[in-house]
């Protein structure tokens, strides 16, 4: 089996260990599908305290906010540290097809799932097809009198 060698991955773990990390935003892993008429994601988020977890929708804009603090202890001096704390983010444009008004979300061993529903008016839907009573238009009733009288 051949595997790819990266000379840099283990030089950043090891220059992570030494230097404090940014503080900015970090990702979630995500996963998104669709199942009948909702829309289901699902994003990772172990060791998230449920009530960091904030899920804002402004316009057709997703956006889902958590907070991981990582216990530190005075004297503690550590070997390795692979787990990051700090904020993560993760935005989605939805699009016009859902149902902002009842997007519902449920946290469950660390997954993060939310439902959106898509709206009425998205959803397939056949048209029916009315019909009416044949009416023959003047000029084919014209060519018929004149045949008739011929």
């Amino acid at each position: 089996m051949a595997m790819n060698f990266d000379p840099f991955r283990e030089f950043d773990r090891l220059a992570g260990s030494f230097v404090d990390r940014p503080a900015g935003p970090r990702l979630m892993p995500m996963d998104l599908y669709k199942d009948g008429e909702t829309y289901v994601l699902s994003a990772d988020l172990p060791g998230i305290d449920p009530g960091s977890v904030d899920i804002d929708i402004d316009g057709q804009l997703l956006t889902i906010r958590a907070q991981r603090t990582l216990a530190t202890g005075d004297g503690v001096k550590w070997l390795t540290r692979e787990r990051q704390g700090g904020t993560f983010l993760r935005q989605l444009s939805l699009g016009q097809g859902v149902d902002t008004e009842r997007i519902a979300a449920d946290y469950s061993n660390g997954v993060l799932s939310i439902t959106i529903p898509m709206s009425e008016k998205a959803k397939p839907r056949k048209i029916a097809v009315a019909s009416r009573p044949e009416t023959v238009h003047p000029a084919v009733e014209d060519s018929h009198s004149e045949a008739a009288e011929a």
